[in-house]
């Protein structure tokens, strides 16, 4: 249950992310993550979004750039010490956390956390293993079409 994640280097100008948002806002595509990344001069924008193909023809008419990443959406309880305890299967596998960033409101009392592994297949299999639940397009209201990437 990977998701497919856009991610665009923008200039940290005033304005980018405005411009970059109110493009896909025009276009009906709905964000439905994001994490923004300050790295110098240009920050690193993760998005996940309702629809992939679209954003990335919006980003190539714009001139930016798009990576398309796997991350994996995982559902956890929204109590101190949760999020170790998902943690602690994965270091023990050495599985690594590449990144993360979470979510509030998803669900009553459960938060989302969108991880990119050093082996996220790896990692899906742990965390099923130990009782997560994974978070698909579908309830992400992700638009899933073949060659998306």
């Amino acid at each position: 249950m990977k998701l497919k994640q856009v991610t665009i280097s923008i200039e940290n100008s005033p304005g980018r992310l405005y411009e970059v948002t109110q493009a896909l806002g025009k276009a009906g595509i709905n964000l439905r993550a994001l994490n923004l990344v300050d790295s110098g001069a240009f920050g690193q924008l993760r998005l996940l979004v309702s629809d992939l193909a679209s954003t990335r023809r919006i980003l190539m008419e714009m001139h930016m750039p798009a990576k398309v990443n796997e991350v994996v959406a995982v559902e956890i309880e929204d109590k101190p010490g949760k999020l170790a305890g998902l943690l602690k299967p994965l270091m023990t596998a050495q599985v690594n956390v590449l990144y993360t960033y979470a979510f509030l409101g998803f669900a009553a009392g459960k938060a989302v956390m969108i991880f990119r592994f050093s082996d996220n297949d790896k990692a899906i299999k742990i965390l099923e293993e130990n009782g997560y639940t994974l978070v698909d397009s579908e309830a992400f209201g992700i638009l899933e079409t073949k060659n998306q990437c």
